[in-house]
């Protein structure tokens, strides 16, 4: 009941939502739990049997076997005073007759006039120890000490009207038995004091690891053990701590084989993770289960996917190289330092919004779009960009106050990368952050998170934005065109932007090493065959005169269309019929998804170029 109220009044939030269904369904439709699932050396069941006055009226007690005694008298206590009181009580002796047997040997009445118990030989199951687990690992019970507590509430002895459906509540006890347990049927009946009470309760001791650690504020699981073991980590810590465990519960999805299917031995689809290793690097197979999780779906396993992360750490690994060639190293600021260059302004501003997109994503449990953030900024923003954006710094003299700032940023904004990185790949990260400089006594698993308080440059930002929209959008078009990619051409922007304007005044030598056009004129085109390109509001035409065959390109282009649309109407054609769909084997059915998806978007890069050529 208290489990299920945490998780209804929201004490206990469980991510993705919609597994709180399973929750109460479970919880709800409890029912007696077979103990079967045992381990070696679990927690011993604290019931200890003993036999009846009847027997031991009648002397047929006497090494009486403890099969023999279930269904006779049982005493059940915290330890072993308890049970001894219990036995001395309803047999009406003193504790020194009451013997608690071994494991091995008989139990009953003894010839020297001791009653002998014995302890239920069985232990509870696996997932009785593993509910034990956000307490008794931190010190409990050993850490708990009374204080004195005022009880507002009563608490309602838990008591089963329907014997049929709880049959273990009453067996093997009579009438009298069951008065003295539960206490009797008036009592049971009657409302529960509501008067506060004064009295003693265990609590963490001041200071201890079960202080600081309990409750904890998350806790990560896989969806298909909600029930053996979160349910029953929060059943058992409301009870035993008075406390929630935790505050969320998050529930992540499984790894599944390459065509979605469960992974098994007997079908033999199992993955060996130290194999992945070994090829591509636990780096790798690491930041490819961050990036596959999204909140409680399934992972299907890519081998082509975590190659591509290798490749990933082989670029950040290159990335840090060439830094180091040109005297970038280890920075000792964790605030953005002073700035005047555009790219370098602009690179700041990229990590203070990938520091608020991380941090948003990390506070929603969204692992894969955490991922994501940081492979973009990292492979997109600094590598591509910003380390090609500051290339011309140190062509100059090394006493250049560009190159000192520059190198000062650039340092900075490579440390933040390792800091936001390490979470996902913190072999590698660790390796550079101290190949990049002396930190010995501060590894950076010890790292303060990112922290640019910085005053960001919107002007700064938005022309570097347009520098790399335009030379996106000249890269694309070359590549569609056929025209090679270092070719240096004119273009003409009849009616630019401020920012256009601005950047190109500021920014030519950049716009020419990038983008490859040169020069712009801020006029009308002149007639004949062109192209158009777009950065940010701006149009740009770039003459084809003697690039290209105009007239050829256009029928190759058209000819390359139709093609491509003929096999995607097929796709559609083959999707859109209910029986493939319901009866193809499921791979199948995504094959054909992904192939639509793939024509689809290479009708639209034709398209597009067509529409180019005017």
């Amino acid at each position: 009941g208290p489990a299920i109220d945490a998780v209804r009044n929201g004490d206990i939030e469980i991510v993705p939502k919609t597994w709180e269904k399973t929750w109460f369904n479970w919880m709800e439709n409890i029912q007696p739990w077979c103990v079967s699932r045992q381990l070696w050396w679990g927690h011993r069941i604290p019931v200890w049997y003993g036999p009846s006055k009847e027997a031991v009226d009648s002397g047929d007690t006497l090494n009486t076997s403890a099969s023999a005694l279930l269904g006779e008298k049982y005493f059940i206590g915290l330890d072993d005073e308890e049970i001894l009181q219990q036995a001395a009580d309803f047999y009406g002796v003193d504790k020194s007759d009451i013997c608690l047997g071994l494991d091995e040997g008989d139990t009953g009445f003894s010839g020297e006039g001791l009653y002998v118990l014995k302890q239920d030989p069985d232990v509870l199951d696996t997932w009785f120890s593993s509910a034990l687990w956000p307490f008794a690992t931190i010190g409990w019970p050993d850490d708990m000490v009374e204080e004195e507590t005022v009880r507002a509430e009563p608490v309602k002895a838990l008591t089963y009207a329907d014997e049929t459906k709880h049959p273990s509540t009453s067996s093997g006890r009579t009438d009298a038995e069951n008065e003295e347990m539960d206490g009797p049927a008036s009592a049971q009946a009657d409302s529960p004091p509501t008067q506060p009470k004064t009295g003693r309760a265990l609590t963490p001791k001041p200071g201890s690891d079960l202080a600081r650690h309990y409750p904890n504020d998350l806790l990560i699981s896989g969806f298909d053990i909600l029930f053996f073991w979160d349910a029953r980590m929060a059943m058992q810590g409301i009870q035993q701590m008075g406390e929630i465990p935790w505050r969320r519960l998050y529930l992540h999805g499984l790894v599944r084989a390459s065509d979605g299917s469960k992974m098994s031995k007997s079908k033999g689809n199992t993955v060996d993770p130290l194999g992945l290793i070994d090829e591509y690097g636990a780096d790798a197979l690491r930041f490819f289960m961050a990036a596959m999780e999204s909140q409680g779906r399934d992972i299907k396993m890519d081998e082509s996917r975590v190659a591509g992360y290798r490749n990933f750490a082989t670029k950040l690994w290159n990335a840090a190289r060439y830094c180091q060639s040109n005297g970038i190293g280890a920075s000792s600021s964790i605030a953005a330092p002073p700035a005047r260059l555009a790219a370098n302004q602009w690179i700041i501003g990229e990590v203070a919004e990938t520091v608020k997109t991380m941090d948003k994503a990390l506070a929603d449990l969204r692992f894969d779009l955490a991922a994501d953030t940081i492979y973009q900024f990292t492979w997109s923003r600094f590598c591509d960009w910003y380390l090609e954006l500051i290339k011309p710094v140190f062509a100059g003299e090394e006493d250049n106050p560009a190159r000192q700032e520059t190198i000062a940023v650039a340092g900075w904004a490579l440390d933040q990368i390792l800091v936001m990185l390490h979470p996902f790949m913190p072999f590698i990260t660790e390796e550079l952050w101290q190949s990049l400089g002396v930190r010995e006594s501060y590894p950076l698993i010890t790292a303060s998170w990112p922290a640019p308080e910085a005053a960001l440059q919107p002007h700064a930002i938005a022309a570097i934005d347009w520098v790399i929209d335009l030379t996106t959008s000249i890269r694309a078009a070359k590549n569609e065109l056929g025209i090679a990619p270092g070719a240096k051409l004119p273009a003409y922007c009849p009616a630019p932007s401020t920012i256009a304007t601005a950047t190109v005044e500021r920014s030519a030598a950049a716009i020419e090493r990038l983008a490859r056009i040169t020069p712009v004129h801020f006029t009308d085109a002149p007639d004949g065959p062109a192209m158009q390109i777009s950065a940010g509001e701006d149009m740009f035409i770039i003459p084809l005169e003697g690039l290209i065959d105009v007239a050829a390109e256009k029928a190759r282009l058209t000819k390359a269309l139709e093609a491509v649309n003929k096999e995607a109407k097929s796709l559609e054609g083959r999707l859109g019929n209910a029986n493939f769909v319901d009866k193809a084997k499921p791979e199948a059915v995504d094959k054909a998804r992904a192939d639509l998806a793939e024509k689809s978007a290479e009708a639209a890069r034709l398209e597009a170029a067509l529409a180019r050529l005017g």
